[in-house]
């Protein structure tokens, strides 16, 4: 949820500035602005609603903006709705206006994030003099910033660390001063921001690929730590104002990875790139061809003496828990118990001894889940995050940390993050299986092989991409779709119920298929379509039943099984097959047909697949 860029050096700035924001437009946003600085007292506003091309129109893709040192911002409304009065960025000054136009204030600023306690200081800053033009709760800190500048003359970086002690919430700020012109004063607290230094230049944004086309060496700034970013060099300070020396981390993709090379559409993109990102990640838990979970930290005498495991997350994410809570349970005979991470930090649940909350997060970022990670141990319990981004929040405040190697993903529906999650918890379930003595040594091995086999057999599913691609048109101007599915099948169905809705706006649900007569049937009538899961065995007749009784009722069926199911298609009006493979496992492959499904359904209805409406890649508020 927004993008932050800023750029300081010796090129002109806000051609930087609006590239960069191009690279984070999926992490959602409804208007943009720039802050561009030339060396005077004066900054340069521009902001726009809509699409970031508004703003490169009107600033001539930045030509019409002079100045080497300038911020940038792409805005998901929170407080306040989205217009230009409230987009970013924000100035000091009192002013009539909304911020914009050659301003002369002695703050400009743009943030991501939600401050909690904003009224309450908006109402401290009116009693002082501060005029306020906007809604939002950014132009709050802002002044309140300029506040402790003015009042007691003090430096950037002591104004801000008073701003810190003040609000309550979650920011990554990003603001330039007048009396320090060339410069631009960072802090952040749960809020993803990151600097890259190359040679006499600077830069600071919300993600990696914002910036990647100029530096691959990136500083993660801390908790309630600010930063001083000057031309070529940058400065770190605590919230004593000492200054502290924070880890350089080299960036290892390279920026074609975040282009679409090719493809219509980054989703397309990333579905056809998940054989590697599972062959990747698998090969990164195999040493000498054994699973192991060394990198992690994870000893086996911890895994041995496991009593209970929680598994904590949000979307996608979640339903990678819930298909890994059957496979825990059924392979390594220890409790699973998974919760929403919105949900789980306002509960007291009691929790057993010796128990592992696993906190699952694409961006390392999300909000709540990393709300979650903080309960969890302040409740004293051992946390392992399994995250795609190397030295985000969660990755740095989790005890252990498995790193999927996905790349980055840049389609908001997330395809082969989920994937690479996937084989990530399937991995640690045979390790944990085989520490503790569940299964043998060659049922290990056995186990291990068909891992190995899954990026392969998923090539084989999108070379037959095209009778999906054939189907979805058939069902595009359906009105509502029922996933069903029993055991791991309806772990499967969660997944897929959630691309088809997000991205192709259908209305979409999923369901445990034997619950669907307590209530649910009730919806099925004339052509509604059902997609059956069937890939259990023990549970495939009993699916396949259900998917009769909605067939009864004029329901359109489609089934999703493996190959030798054939039976299967008497019962369905269309069937699609995934390879074989041991049955715990084959949620990495039934999830391909169902990402395509919803991607060519969002396609044949002409919507925007990679910025669906109202989501954000990167949920970093509650």
């Amino acid at each position: 949820m927004c993008g932050i860029v800023g750029y300081t050096g010796p090129s002109q700035a806000a051609p930087i500035l609006l590239e960069g924001l191009a690279k984070l437009e999926y992490r959602g946003y409804d208007s943009a602005g720039l802050a561009v600085r030339d060396g005077s007292a004066l900054a340069e506003v521009v902001k726009a609603t809509g699409k970031l091309a508004h703003l490169a129109d009107k600033t001539d893709q930045g030509r019409a903006l002079p100045g080497t040192c300038g911020i940038g911002h792409t805005r998901w409304a929170t407080h306040g709705d989205p217009s230009m009065v409230n987009a970013h960025p924000h100035v000091s000054g009192n002013c009539s206006g909304s911020g914009s136009g050659t301003v002369e204030s002695d703050v400009v600023g743009v943030h991501n994030g939600i401050i909690e306690n904003f009224a309450e200081l908006k109402d401290k800053l009116l009693r002082h003099g501060y005029q306020f033009y906007s809604d939002t709760d950014t132009e709050v800190v802002v002044k309140l910033v300029d506040y402790y500048y003015n009042k007691y003359r003090i430096g950037p970086v002591d104004a801000i660390n008073r701003m810190m002690v003040r609000v309550r919430g979650s920011y990554a700020l990003a603001l330039m001063f007048k009396d320090y012109p060339g410069e631009i004063y960072a802090a952040r607290k749960d809020s993803p921001l990151i600097i890259g230094v190359a040679d006499d230049a600077a830069y600071l944004a919300s993600d990696v690929p914002a910036i990647l086309k100029h530096t691959r060496s990136v500083y993660y700034i801390g908790n309630q730590q600010a930063a001083r970013v000057c031309p070529g060099q940058v400065t770190f300070y605590d919230l004593n104002g000492d200054e502290i020396q924070l880890p350089q981390t080299e960036i290892t993709w390279d920026a074609e990875a975040a282009e679409k090379g090719g493809y219509e559409h980054f989703m397309l993109k990333e579905i056809h790139e998940q054989p590697a990102a599972v062959r990747d990640t698998l090969k990164s838990l195999l040493k000498d061809g054994a699973l192991s979970l060394a990198d992690t930290g994870l000893t086996d005498e911890t895994l041995q003496g496991l009593g209970q495991i929680e598994i904590v997350a949000c979307g996608s994410a979640w339903h990678v828990g819930m298909a890994a809570q059957y496979v825990i349970e059924d392979l390594a005979g220890v409790p699973v118990r998974v919760e929403l991470a919105s949900e789980y930090r306002y509960r007291n649940a009691p929790v057993p001894k010796n128990t592992l909350m696993v906190v699952i997060s694409q961006s390392g970022e999300t909000a709540d889940s990393l709300a979650a990670l903080r309960v969890a141990r302040e409740r004293g319990l051992e946390t392992l995050a399994v995250v795609n981004v190397i030295g985000s929040t969660i990755a740095r405040e989790a005890d252990h940390v498995l790193y999927t190697v996905a790349g980055p993903e840049i389609a908001v529906a997330t395809t082969k993050a989920y994937s690479a999650q996937l084989i990530a918890l399937d991995a640690l379930a045979v390790r944990l299986a085989a520490v503790r003595g569940a299964i043998s040594e060659e049922e290990v091995q056995r186990l291990t092989d068909e891992l190995a086999a899954i990026p392969d057999k998923i090539s084989r599913i999108l070379e037959d991409k095209d009778r999906i691609q054939w189907f979805s048109s058939k069902i595009a101007n359906a009105h509502d779709i029922f996933f069903i599915g029993r055991g791991l099948d309806y772990a499967i169905s969660l997944e897929g119920s959630l691309k088809m809705k997000e991205i192709s706006y259908i209305h979409s649900e999923a369901y445990a298929a034997g619950e669907l007569k307590h209530g649910t049937i009730s919806l099925i009538e004339n052509n509604t379509l059902v997609v059956g899961v069937l890939t259990q065995p023990k549970l495939f007749e009993k699916t396949v039943s259900n998917m009769a009784e909605c067939k009864a009722r004029g329901a359109y069926l489609m089934g999703l099984t493996t190959h030798g199911n054939y039976a299967v298609e008497d019962s369905v009006d269309f069937t699609v097959y995934v390879p074989k493979t041991d049955e715990h496992f084959v949620p990495s492959l039934a999830v391909i047909p169902l990402q395509l499904l919803g991607y060519y359904t969002s396609v044949n209805r002409g919507l925007d697949v990679d910025k669906p409406r109202n989501l954000a890649k990167s949920v970093t508020v509650e």
